[in-house]
């Protein structure tokens, strides 16, 4: 098991770096390959994400507005049932931006986000993720999720508390 997450992890992040160029070779990553975020990607984006990954196309009008009425339905389903949640400064990432940010539970991050591509606790794979901000990182790092577009979210515990993306514009 261990190994299988090793490789869907050394796939994702080599595929996603195709587009990327560096000096030191095509697939190669570099520092400026990777960034740091206290925000992470939108519902949205990671929505298109996947559709595209998946179906080779974006999605169409009718299959994007199904999924913000799902999205809506579950973002409403969640504030009702934790209203703590609700009246926190936390409650206009998901009424409003539907941006994953850190402080985020795994479950207020999976409602905006879905399930990750893969998950692992080995601090090699995480610290190869985080690059050159590992040592910021593995202070509070004890787990790694993958998600489409090069992000990875880390967790300590059940709390986010730090991402990294990769092959993106500066943020």
């Amino acid at each position: 098991m261990r190994h299988a997450l090793s490789l869907i992890l050394l796939v994702v992040l080599v595929s996603g770096l195709g587009a990327c160029a560096s000096s030191s070779g095509p697939n190669e990553i570099t520092d400026k390959d990777v960034q740091r975020a206290a925000e992470g990607p939108t519902a949205n984006e990671i929505f298109m994400s996947r559709f595209a990954s998946g179906y080779g196309r974006v999605p169409t009008f009718e299959e994007m507005s199904a999924f913000r009425i799902e999205l809506e339905e579950a973002v409403s389903a969640y504030l009702a049932a934790h209203p703590d949640v609700s009246t926190s400064p936390r409650a206009s990432q998901f009424t409003f931006r539907r941006r994953v940010a850190l402080g985020m539970t795994k479950e207020e991050v999976q409602l905006l986000a879905g399930l990750p591509y893969s998950t692992t606790t080995d601090e090699a794979l995480m610290a190869a993720a985080a690059h050159q901000f590992w040592p910021a990182v593995k202070v509070r790092a004890r787990e790694m999720w993958v998600y489409p577009a090069g992000w990875q979210f880390y967790f300590d515990g059940d709390r986010l508390v730090d991402l990294t993306v990769f092959g993106k514009p500066p943020l």
